[in-house]
């Protein structure tokens, strides 16, 4: 079906038309970049023809078919810009308006030339509106049998106030226009989003081989609910870090858009914004209630329990319990604070959420006081990383966003649900592998089990508990001599030798000392009734074993000379139940490969809470038990009509005993019994003393085949 086309719409977009709306064909569309999908299209006015991309969040008008070769649409939101010495129109929005027709026209390639005589004339009417004059002039000469369609909008261009009776605009001159931040792509030359600030990173310094930086980063929220990553460093850093405050909406452009970095950017959206000298940020004066405040996309903590291992999700809960802060080493050497409460929600589950740092002591005091009050307040995190050690749970990162009693419709929710029945209602953690009366997230193993299931030969180490009894203990090599200096709170502990002055050296720490430490290296043999292996005890966990210190245990076999108390110490642990917490981890010893089993903790057995933990074992396994029997005794449904085998005699319907399904209450169907073969329903009831129901060939007929049962299969 012939229609019209927007009359020198190329041109005039390529000159700079950003608000035409014009009506053009797509002749081809082409799939181009291999890490990213992008469709390119090739634009035609009928007259002349150029290549566009289609900005990303229209992919599925491609996939869907909605846009084609031969589509007429109509472009709503689009811009020009130059890559690599070449123009290209980038397409934000559009509209389909024929999804197929016919080549409109006989369009060739756009020059560059073209463009000279669309320049504007010193009358101020502009080439292009006189040749759209002509066009218009033109189409009243078309025949009755040709379609005309028109965009819904053709507004002329209108420069800002400012920029009005100013003559030509210099390119880049004029303010660049907003939009949405879903619409952001590399390919734009000039762009300028309104957003509000979500979320501000603290000011951190590097050093790398560039040398020594600064960078810190903030996350913006536009009306459209688009989210995008701002960085900014070193001298940007001076500009801006100060400008920017949460809360607050800012006009910014004249940003570097790059694939944003996954690793430390969890936003829903695949660029990044880099601010640079040239970069505007302009804070809005007035409040532009169109913004939120925050967008989140709660996740419920069922679906948590599925989640993988290291992702960002947002979660909404009640507090349900706060724990008190410890102190905690980092591998570093460094001192930080840990804190751990519960979230529950209406799925009828509860997740552990671990803060860190300075969130222990800002949100998590404050969340600690309200529930000590005896009220339990509605908590939302943006962007927890779920960990999967022992059953799942999330934790805090950096940029982590904690809300405490947030106004939204997600929190007035679940609050009316806890108190209305939530409050008492008992929920499942997820956090926990551990059954009662073990420790939190214990998972209980046999030594067989170790070997058996392979543990320790993945790429994380696991963590199982094993009861077990000390069968052996090496006693030639218990112990080693390690440097006692202190690094920041924690002792040095590397293995150290002794100099020709009879002075102790370490090597890490590179000093000389008199006296050295004594540190457990414990090799013990444990067994359970499954089989038996070697463990490796260190310091902490050998006091435990032992009931002594390794320096204390070392002066009284090499100083003292004791070797009676030394046997004793030894044997004394002997053939005695511990339950030990092991850490399993495969490493290279010279060219081979070994599991290493050490052990992490090591606590006598707590006989009481053996014994419930046995017991609820044993509850467990009774109730699989029950299921699958339950499971067994199932009785298959047959249709009635098939004949069945059983012994020498083939059952029919006429001569088998039939049950049939009956629509009469239960109580009149207990005086429905069977009788054997050869037996009247009179002498039946005589013996049993319940009166008996004959059930007929014709009644077994009057049943739906796929209900009746044949009674031997609804005895068995």
């Amino acid at each position: 079906m012939p229609v019209n086309l927007t009359a020198n719409a190329i041109s005039a977009i390529i000159g700079g038309d950003v608000n035409s709306k014009p009506l053009v064909q797509v002749l081809d569309v082409k799939l181009i970049g291999s890490s990213q999908e992008r469709y390119r299209l090739l634009l035609s006015d009928a007259a002349s023809t150029q290549h566009a991309m289609l900005a990303t969040q229209l992919n599925d008008r491609v996939k869907t078919g909605q846009v084609r070769a031969g589509s007429v649409v109509q472009l709503i939101d689009y811009i020009c810009s130059t890559v690599q010495n070449r123009k290209i129109i980038v397409v934000l929005n559009m509209e389909t308006i024929i999804p197929d027709c016919e080549t409109i026209g006989n369009p060739k390639m756009f020059a560059e030339s073209d463009a000279v005589a669309q320049k504007p004339v010193s009358n101020g009417v502009s080439g292009n509106s006189m040749q759209t004059t002509n066009s218009n002039t033109s189409a009243h000469k078309v025949s009755n049998n040709v379609q005309s369609f028109r965009p819904t909008v053709q507004p002329a261009y209108q420069p800002p106030p400012s920029y009005r009776n100013q003559g030509a605009i210099m390119k880049n001159e004029a303010p660049a226009r907003i939009i949405p931040i879903a619409a952001l792509n590399p390919y734009q030359g000039r762009w300028a989003i309104k957003a509000r600030v979500t979320a501000k990173g603290d000011l951190r310094r590097y050093n790398n081989a560039r040398g020594d930086g600064k960078v810190f980063s903030f996350d913006l929220l536009d009306s459209d609910g688009g989210e995008i990553r701002v960085t900014c460093f070193n001298a940007v850093v001076d500009r801006f870090y100060d400008t920017i405050e949460v809360g607050k909406v800012y006009v910014i452009s004249k940003g570097n858009l790059k694939p944003a970095q996954k690793n430390f950017n969890h936003l829903k959206n695949e660029w990044e914004i880099f601010l640079e000298t040239t970069s505007t940020v302009d804070l809005c004066p007035d409040e532009d209630p169109s913004i939120p405040r925050q967008h989140f996309d709660f996740r419920p903590i069922s679906e948590i329990e599925s989640a993988e291992n290291n992702s960002i999700l947002d979660v909404i809960g009640i507090v349900i319990s706060v724990n008190p802060s410890v102190p905690i080493m980092r591998k570093n050497g460094m001192e930080t604070q840990r804190r751990v409460l519960n979230l529950k929600d209406r799925s009828g589950l509860s997740v552990e959420l671990t803060l860190w740092g300075e969130f222990c002591n800002r949100e998590g005091q404050k969340l600690q006081e309200i529930v000590d009050s005896g009220i339990y307040p509605v908590l939302a995190v943006k962007a927890g990383k779920v960990n999967d050690f022992s059953g799942k749970s999330v934790g805090t990162i950096s940029s982590t966003q904690l809300f405490i009693n947030p106004d939204s419709s997600e929190a007035h929710a679940l609050r009316e649900w806890f108190d209305r029945v939530g409050r008492n209602t008992s929920s499942q953690s997820i956090s926990r592998d551990a059954l009662p009366g073990g420790s939190k997230n214990e998972i209980r193993k046999t030594v067989s089990q170790i070997k058996d299931e392979g543990l320790g030969r993945s790429d994380k180490p696991d963590w199982v508990t094993v009861k077990a009894t000390i069968s052996f203990i090496k006693t030639d090599n218990f112990c080693y001599t390690a440097c006692p200096l202190m690094i920041g709170d924690r002792q040095c502990s590397k293995k150290v030798t002794q100099s020709g002055s009879s002075r102790w050296q370490c090597d890490r720490c590179n000093q000389e000392f008199e006296e050295c430490d004594y540190r457990y290296l414990l090799q013990v043999q444990v067994q359970d009734h499954t089989g038996l292996t070697w463990v490796t005890a260190f310091q902490e966990s050998g006091e435990e074993i032992l009931g002594c210190s390794a320096k204390e245990l070392y002066l009284l076999k090499y100083e003292e000379d004791d070797d009676a108390r030394f046997t004793e110490t030894i044997k004394g642990c002997l053939f005695k139940q511990f339950l030990f917490r092991l850490k399993i981890k495969e490493e290279m010893y010279g060219d081979e490969q070994r599991v290493k089993i050490t052990v992490v903790k090591a606590d006598k057995v707590n006989y009481a809470a053996e014994t419930r933990y046995l017991l609820d074992l044993i509850k467990k396994f009774r109730e699989v038990k029950y299921r699958e029997e339950k499971k067994r005794r199932r009785p298959r449904i047959r249709n009635a009509s098939q004949p069945r085998l059983t012994g020498s005699k083939l059952e029919t319907p006429i001569t088998a005993p039939r049950i049939a399904t009956s629509t009469v209450p239960p109580a009149a169907m207990l005086s429905k019994k069977f009788w054997s073969d050869g037996e009247t329903p009179e002498a039946a009831s005589a013996t049993s003393g319940t009166i008996i129901e004959a059930v007929s060939a014709a009644d077994v007929a009057a049943v739906n085949p796929a209900t009746a049962l044949s009674l031997s299969e609804a005895l068995t």
